[in-house]
């Protein structure tokens, strides 16, 4: 089980050297960025193929091709944050999502689309979850559970605020111009945040426990660390096909495009409440068996998806179980690597371990509108992902890291 206070040496971590203004800032970056660059999309789908005439299946690749991008960069960019700290890499970051988002409203034609898509990528590695993990596991030592569970309970709400503000937006404007307001909101949010809030000196990494070797490589090719990457993966392709399918599905089933945006809202809204229930869970688990419970209880609420077709509360109430269940899972992936192996190479190590599995949530979108006609419909995929669920729950058993930790190294946690 997971100790909150246990852990490395602070070294250099403590009060004096840890930015004041961090943890609210990147709880706003957080939102506006995962709001903007990621869940918009979903919301203007439909719209974007009907003014252009480019296929659900064109618009989806280019977006999964943004998350393909963000998995290959992002192991660079963790061994970057792991040396020099998260400033320049934010703030470049926040910088080049305004130009991809810039990109896309004004795009003329599919392949500037897509290569604005490629450019988001680069964005969503450098600004979105992962450098900010590695930014408040250094700075907060041994109290980053705390800091980790603010910024992902604030991170919750990204598609809250932002899927019913750009289906409003929608209503009054083109997607294109919606975009252009998005792309605004952004700049004004996050490249200050980063570039002032992010300041502080950047501390030492903590020495590796003396009880097993944390090696990024010997933990890389070990057997659990590639167990728990396919469970991680084969989760993450069905938590994120059930995301970006669950509009089109509501819709199919007669709700109207807004009220479809407030479903998927309200998903975020139980992220926020999920994740206040995982330090508790934590404490009352062990790692391998909270992870076989989430990736199952995740399946399970994908299967209601597909089984259940109204009332329309009642798809509501399935909407917020499974943002409930999706938060406690992010925050699992994010202590995945401090709960088995300790901090000293996080950076590396979560880009490893999230390099497949943001991979798998890049074809997610791409393979779910490919897949959705040949299964007979959004209902057949959600059999589908439930399934695969299924599988990442049999891999995570084989997760736990031999011979067992010691100690606990305390968690991260993830929005």
């Amino acid at each position: 089980m997971t100790n909150l206070r246990a852990g490395e040496a602070v070294t250099g971590t403590g009060d004096r050297s840890r930015p004041r203004a961090a943890l609210p800032a990147l709880c706003a970056t957080q939102i506006t960025s995962w709001g903007i660059v990621y869940y918009a999309f979903p919301v203007l789908s439909p719209q974007i193929t009907a003014a252009t005439g480019w296929s659900a299946t064109s618009t989806a690749a280019a977006f999964s091709g943004a998350l393909l991008v963000s998995a290959l960069t992002g192991i660079p960019i963790g061994r970057i944050i792991d040396r020099r700290g998260p400033r320049a890499v934010m703030t470049t970051g926040s910088i080049l999502g305004v130009i991809a988002v810039l990109a896309i409203a004004y795009a003329p034609n599919l392949v500037v689309f897509t290569a604005a898509w490629l450019l988001a990528g680069v964005a969503m590695a450098a600004t979105f979850y992962q450098p900010a993990f590695a930014a408040l596991t250094r700075w907060w030592g041994s109290d980053r559970v705390r800091a980790l569970t603010i910024v992902t309970l604030a991170g919750g709400l990204a598609s809250t605020a932002f899927a019913p503000l750009t289906a409003t937006l929608a209503e009054h404007l083109s997607w294109r111009s919606t975009y252009a307001v998005l792309a605004l909101l952004l700049a004004l949010v996050t490249i200050p945040a980063h570039a002032f809030a992010l300041r502080a000196p950047w501390p030492p990494a903590p020495a590796p426990p003396s009880q097993q070797d944390v090696s990024s490589g010997s933990v890389s090719r070990s057997r659990p660390f590639l167990m728990l990457a396919t469970a991680l993966t084969l989760n993450s392709f069905a938590m994120y096909a059930v995301v970006i399918a669950l509009v089109p599905l509501l819709i199919a089933r007669g709700a109207s495009p807004t009220a479809a945006a407030w479903v998927l809202g309200l998903g975020g809204a139980g992220q926020t409440l999920g994740r206040t229930l995982y330090a508790t869970l934590a404490r009352r688990t062990g790692v391998t068996t909270r992870t076989v419970t989430l990736i199952t209880l995740g399946g399970t609420t994908t299967a209601a998806f597909a089984m259940v077709s109204g009332p329309f509360p009642l798809l509501v109430g399935i909407a917020i179980a499974a943002g409930m269940v999706r938060g406690n899972l992010t925050l699992l992936q994010a202590t995945a690597v401090s709960d088995r192996w300790g901090t000293t190479h996080y950076g590396r190590l979560s880009g490893l371990l999230a390099a497949p599995a943001t991979i798998a949530s890049a074809l997610a979108p791409f393979a779910g509108a490919a897949l959705a006609g040949p299964l007979g419909g959004y209902p057949g995929l959600y059999i589908a992902l439930a399934l695969a669920s299924a599988a990442a729950a049999l891999f995570s058993v084989g997760g736990a890291p031999r011979p067992p930790q010691h100690q606990t190294d305390g968690t991260f946690i993830s929005p």
